[in-house]
Protein backbone atom coordinates (compact mmCIF):
# COMPACT_ATOMS: atom_id res chain seq x y z
CA UNK A 1 0.00 0.00 0.00
CA UNK A 2 1.21 3.20 -1.09
CA UNK A 3 1.73 6.64 1.59
CA UNK A 4 -0.91 8.29 -0.65
CA UNK A 5 -3.07 4.92 -0.23
CA UNK A 6 -2.96 5.11 3.35
CA UNK A 7 -3.45 8.63 3.58
CA UNK A 8 -6.80 8.70 0.98
CA UNK A 9 -8.06 5.75 3.75
CA UNK A 10 -6.79 7.83 6.73
CA UNK A 11 -8.98 10.80 5.84
CA UNK A 12 -11.98 8.43 4.87
CA UNK A 13 -12.15 6.89 7.96
CA UNK A 14 -12.19 10.51 9.89
CA UNK A 15 -15.00 11.47 7.13
CA UNK A 16 -16.84 8.53 8.28
CA UNK A 17 -16.33 9.18 11.98
CA UNK A 18 -17.21 12.81 11.99
CA UNK A 19 -19.72 11.63 9.67
CA UNK A 20 -21.08 9.66 12.80
CA UNK A 21 -20.23 11.69 15.30
CA UNK A 22 -22.16 14.59 13.77
CA UNK A 23 -25.52 12.56 13.52
CA UNK A 24 -25.41 11.67 16.68
CA UNK A 25 -24.36 14.99 18.55
CA UNK A 26 -27.94 16.23 15.91
CA UNK A 27 -29.96 13.02 17.67
CA UNK A 28 -29.07 14.21 21.33
CA UNK A 29 -29.41 17.60 20.41
CA UNK A 30 -33.06 16.91 19.32
CA UNK A 31 -33.67 14.59 22.14
CA UNK A 32 -33.19 16.99 24.58
CA UNK A 33 -34.79 19.60 23.14
CA UNK A 34 -37.89 17.28 22.67
CA UNK A 35 -37.24 16.56 26.83
CA UNK A 36 -37.29 21.05 26.82
CA UNK A 37 -40.77 20.67 24.19
CA UNK A 38 -42.31 18.04 26.86
CA UNK A 39 -41.94 19.44 30.09
CA UNK A 40 -43.77 23.08 28.27
CA UNK A 41 -46.66 20.83 26.80
CA UNK A 42 -46.93 19.56 30.43
CA UNK A 43 -45.93 16.19 29.54
CA UNK A 44 -43.23 13.87 32.15
CA UNK A 45 -42.12 10.85 32.57
CA UNK A 46 -42.39 7.93 29.76
CA UNK A 47 -44.76 10.62 27.94
CA UNK A 48 -42.06 12.71 27.89
CA UNK A 49 -39.43 10.30 26.66
CA UNK A 50 -41.71 9.34 24.19
CA UNK A 51 -42.19 12.64 22.64
CA UNK A 52 -38.12 13.41 22.53
CA UNK A 53 -38.28 10.23 20.32
CA UNK A 54 -41.02 11.32 18.37
CA UNK A 55 -38.55 14.82 18.10
CA UNK A 56 -35.60 12.66 17.11
CA UNK A 57 -37.58 10.85 14.16
CA UNK A 58 -39.48 14.11 12.99
CA UNK A 59 -35.90 15.13 11.68
CA UNK A 60 -35.70 12.42 9.14
CA UNK A 61 -38.09 13.90 7.35
CA UNK A 62 -36.10 16.66 5.74
CA UNK A 63 -32.78 18.55 5.71
CA UNK A 64 -32.36 20.74 8.30
CA UNK A 65 -33.92 21.87 11.24
CA UNK A 66 -37.15 22.79 9.77
CA UNK A 67 -39.22 19.77 10.44
CA UNK A 68 -38.00 19.57 14.08
CA UNK A 69 -39.15 22.84 14.28
CA UNK A 70 -42.63 22.69 12.49
CA UNK A 71 -43.49 19.67 14.92
CA UNK A 72 -42.89 21.31 17.75
CA UNK A 73 -44.09 24.68 16.86
CA UNK A 74 -47.06 22.64 15.80
CA UNK A 75 -47.82 20.70 19.26
CA UNK A 76 -47.03 24.07 20.84
CA UNK A 77 -50.11 25.86 19.18
CA UNK A 78 -52.21 22.48 19.35
CA UNK A 79 -51.80 23.35 23.05
CA UNK A 80 -51.81 26.50 23.74
CA UNK A 81 -48.32 26.95 24.48
CA UNK A 82 -46.98 30.55 23.71
CA UNK A 83 -43.45 29.97 22.21
CA UNK A 84 -42.28 31.59 18.88
CA UNK A 85 -40.32 30.05 16.19
CA UNK A 86 -37.62 31.73 17.42
CA UNK A 87 -37.14 30.43 21.00
CA UNK A 88 -37.16 27.01 19.85
CA UNK A 89 -34.64 27.78 17.30
CA UNK A 90 -32.59 29.08 20.14
CA UNK A 91 -33.11 26.44 22.00
CA UNK A 92 -32.18 24.29 19.08
CA UNK A 93 -28.82 25.97 19.70
CA UNK A 94 -28.30 26.13 23.09
CA UNK A 95 -29.43 22.14 23.69
CA UNK A 96 -26.83 21.60 20.53
CA UNK A 97 -23.94 23.11 22.52
CA UNK A 98 -25.37 20.69 25.64
CA UNK A 99 -25.01 17.90 22.97
CA UNK A 100 -21.29 18.78 21.54
CA UNK A 101 -20.11 18.70 25.24
CA UNK A 102 -20.91 15.11 25.77
CA UNK A 103 -19.26 13.62 22.61
CA UNK A 104 -16.47 15.83 23.24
Amino acid sequence: MTTFDKRKDAAEGKFAHDEEVGFKITARRNKLTGLWAAEKLGLSGDAAEAYAKEVVIADLQEVGDHDVVRKILADFKAKGVDQSEHQIRRTLDEMAAQAKKHFA
